[in-house]
């Protein structure tokens, strides 16, 4: 098998990245780093936390999203449910850090997903 250089070892898979704050943003980054097409669903601004390390300009936000790309959807209307829904149908990972009980009322959980997508 020929080496593959580290930028292009994932670049078969899509990734759907629902995280959010450190540590699910940056295993996210990684697997972009390692060639991913990773796509990042942000909340309509007005939803999202302060901007305490300086929003989308700041740098930690540059460092721990690059390689990315991202959609904005709001995730608490049925029309923003339905766009996640058919973007997770084109991907073949699905990573987030939502709480329990948010994954079952959008209907993200593993169950529900493992039904509706058998890849």
């Amino acid at each position: 098998m020929a080496h593959l250089p580290a930028s292009a070892a994932l670049e078969r898979f899509r990734v759907i990245d629902l995280t959010q704050v450190r540590a699910g943003p940056t295993a996210c980054r990684q697997l972009a780093d390692w060639g991913a097409d990773v796509i990042q669903v942000q909340m309509p601004d007005h939803m999202r936390g302060d901007d305490t390390l300086g929003g989308q300009d700041g740098s930690d936000y540059q460092y721990t999203h690059r390689n990315k790309r991202s959609v904005t959807l709001n995730l608490k209307e049925p029309e923003g449910i339905s766009a996640l829904k058919r973007l997770i149908a084109t991907a073949d990972v699905v990573v987030e850090n939502f709480r329990p009980d948010v994954k079952f009322r959008l209907g993200i959980d593993y169950e529900s997903l493992s039904k509706d997508h058998s890849r």
